[in-house]
């Protein structure tokens, strides 16, 4: 059970180590209302949730606690849904209500293709 304690904690911290850093470096080159940076992360994540769920099943490589650290850890500390929440109510409040539809709709659309994308990347291996 510590294994899968430490797995899970160790992914975690660096999926949010990222995502932290993908903020900082979005805010720095972007200067537009829309939340780039969750938008990123989350899509991001999808992809590598898909790539890492079909390598796994495809090559039975990792263990159970690799399988917890890139699935539950690394990416559920790169995403934030609560964020992605947070941010659209952000918009509704700031009256921009076409930035609110757009980063909806476009979020949950791009993150059912990321994960499309990462399970069938690992087909072409």
């Amino acid at each position: 059970m510590l294994k899968i304690i430490i797995s899970i904690c160790l992914g975690g911290a660096m999926g949010s180590l990222l995502r932290y850093a993908t903020g900082v470096w979005i805010a720095r080159h972007s200067h537009f209302v829309f939340p780039y940076a969750t938008f990123a992360v989350n899509v991001v994540g999808c992809f590598f949730i898909g790539l890492f769920y079909a390598f796994s099943e495809r090559y039975h490589w990792f263990t159970p606690e690799w399988r917890l650290f890139f699935i539950t850890g690394f990416c559920g500390g790169l995403t934030t849904f609560s964020a992605f929440a947070y941010e659209n109510i952000k918009l509704l409040q700031e009256g921009n209500t076409l930035l609110f539809v757009l980063y909806s709709l476009g979020s949950f659309a791009a993150a059912l293709l990321a994960v499309v994308a990462g399970i069938n990347s690992i087909k072409l291996i």
